[in-house]
């Protein structure tokens, strides 16, 4: 399994015969072959997670099908695109073709996916993320700490063969409590990928040199410019 780091939050996951885009609305993307199915997913309706952009994909990508948080409404979705996409709200299973996918509630909008595909499970959590900032009422954080947990505690017996996580430097020193959070919890990751950290890609060394990270900092790659390729067996 191949899996490219597109930009932001997006990646391209190929196998050997399908491909799984996540979130893209800009960056350069590698020449497709026509003999895989692309499968393409927005976990919600965030620009920075959905363009209209992927619509244009199908003109040189026919076997195309688009999975979308239902959050992003039908008529955001050009008429002639419409039979090839399916919305899935939160807490869903649907077949799409020769995958499934699993969705998963946000701490903020839309969902996350659990997608098996060609033998492998890919976790893609867009927006769902311990979002605590400083300066935010302490309630308010709590609560938030609170509900993403619940929600990482569905998944502690997942096998997960790649896992893409949001890692943001905004949020300074509350910065790695997620990802933290998600692999302390769901023990079997095998491979874990940073997004969301909005080209600041020091972040990964900074949550790899914590304390905090020494039981599973080996499992974080560590991304360095788009269109880095990384391949998992």
């Amino acid at each position: 399994m191949k899996i490219t780091y597109i930009h932001h939050s997006s990646f391209l996951v190929e196998g050997s015969d399908f491909y799984l885009l996540f979130d893209y609305f800009q960056g350069k993307l590698p020449k497709l072959s026509e003999q895989k199915t692309l499968y393409v997913f927005a976990s919600h309706r965030h620009g920075d997670h959905f363009s209209k952009v992927i619509f244009e994909l199908e003109k040189v990508h026919p076997n195309i099908s688009y999975i979308l948080s239902s959050d992003i409404k039908p008529k955001q979705v050009p008429a002639e695109s419409l039979p090839r996409t399916t919305f899935l709200g939160k807490n869903m299973v649907d077949k799409i073709g020769d995958i499934v996918v699993e969705t998963y509630h946000s701490t903020d909008e839309g969902v996350a996916f659990l997608v098996s595909a060609g033998g492998k499970n890919i976790y893609h959590a867009g927006d769902l993320n311990d979002w605590t900032w400083i300066g935010e009422p302490d309630d308010w954080n709590a609560k938030m700490r609170r509900v993403y947990r619940k929600i990482v505690d569905g998944l502690k017996d997942k096998k997960i063969d790649a896992a893409f996580l949001p890692l943001d430097g905004r949020q300074e020193g509350e910065f790695y409590q997620g990802m933290d959070y998600f692999l302390r919890t769901v023990a079997d990751v095998k491979a874990v990928f940073p997004m969301h950290f909005w080209e600041d890609y020091t972040v990964i060394r900074q949550i790899k040199e914590m304390k905090e990270s020494e039981s599973y900092r080996s499992k974080i790659y560590d991304i360095a410019y788009e269109g880095q390729e990384f391949l998992i067996v």
